[in-house]
């Protein structure tokens, strides 16, 4: 795509890759935490959990091709520190991308399900396949939410105003309109709407 994206593209691309759809205030949901190798997703999920706003936590991601951790372990690990109870997590750690998260989790997510919890999925705020693809691979997961974070690439986050002119963000905001918007069109995703504040 050009350089030259007008006002308007950027606000119709903001809000097209947008996921945030959180639950209601004060219901508890299991967690879903796409690998990354930022922290903000732990955070995020043990200050619901000390909220008491999450009974199950799954964490995801195998080995990190930019530092080489494995995500699932560390985000366990993380959430460990501050003080969540191992028990209360169910951690994949083979996933090699954003499908495999939610593929080799699906035994995790249907514990959440049968014990009668929507999913909220964490991710980076415009990581619009994760709902796509939890759609795609869960179709009876229902009504489920979403917690978007802003990531940091090259020292700048990379924020819903910003990532224009964050070129890291840039590219990974356009790849994830186009993807998107292609995989819906030709059906190997799964179809989504944001509806009463969640999505169906």
């Amino acid at each position: 795509m050009s350089d030259d994206i007008s006002p308007e593209e950027i606000a119709e691309i903001t809000a097209f890759v947008d996921v945030v759809a959180p639950p209601p205030e004060g219901r508890p949901t299991a967690l879903l935490l796409f690998g990354t190798n930022q922290p903000q997703p732990a955070e995020i999920a043990a200050e619901r959990y000390h909220a008491g706003l999450t009974p199950l936590i799954i964490v995801t991601g195998g080995v990190n091709r930019h530092n080489g951790i494995i995500e699932g372990p560390t985000f366990q690990r993380l959430l460990v520190e501050r003080g969540v109870p191992e028990d209360m997590i169910r951690c994949e750690d083979q996933s090699a991308n954003t499908w495999q998260n939610v593929e080799l989790a699906l035994p995790f997510l249907q514990e959440a399900l049968q014990s009668g919890l929507a999913i909220t999925t964490v991710s980076k705020w415009y990581h619009l396949r994760t709902v796509h693809m939890l759609k795609t691979l869960l179709p009876g997961v229902g009504a489920f939410y979403s917690i978007g974070w802003e990531p940091i690439y090259a020292g700048k986050p990379v924020t819903r105003t910003e990532w224009p002119s964050i070129p890291d963000g840039k590219r990974r905001v356009i790849r994830e309109w186009e993807e998107v918007s292609r995989r819906v069109a030709d059906g190997s995703l799964a179809g989504l709407q944001r509806v009463d504040g969640a999505w169906r």
